[in-house]
């Protein structure tokens, strides 16, 4: 299972185009909608005339949880939203979410920490979700 020390992720069997619309369902699921969306591909494509294998960053956002962190630190908004990767790795799609804990505890608040305690909670259920299905 891809994970790094800020991340946490899945492998799934399917090619990114077909593992996108299930990310988002399982996003949604969680109450997040995707605000942003990058296609890194595309861009190095585009910008420097590189191949690059398919790459989506996606941002994810929870607005009663960004409300509450906003409450909380309105600085950080400047952390917001949530990203989630959906990228190709020789043939299977991996999917990772950042771990907001990680970001959040540079802020030191008690307030922003729960926030981050639930995003992460939803997170990690989005990533299971999809390894139940892949």
């Amino acid at each position: 299972m891809p994970t790094s020390t800020y991340t946490f992720g899945s492998a799934l069997r399917l090619p990114v185009h077909e593992a996108r619309p299930l990310v988002e369902a399982a996003l949604k699921a969680e109450g997040f909608g995707v605000l942003t969306e990058i296609d890194v591909a595309a861009t190095m494509q585009a910008k420097l005339g590189i191949d690059h294998a398919p790459y989506l960053i996606l941002g994810a956002c929870n607005p009663a949880l960004a409300h509450r962190a906003l409450q909380a630190d309105p600085s950080l908004g400047a952390l917001l939203p949530c990203n989630v990767v959906i990228r190709d790795d020789d043939g299977r799609t991996i999917v990772e979410a950042m771990d907001p804990r990680v970001v959040m505890d540079l802020v030191e608040n008690p307030e922003v920490a729960a926030v981050a305690d639930e995003a992460e909670a939803r997170l990690r259920r989005v990533i299971a979700s999809l390894g139940a299905g892949g």
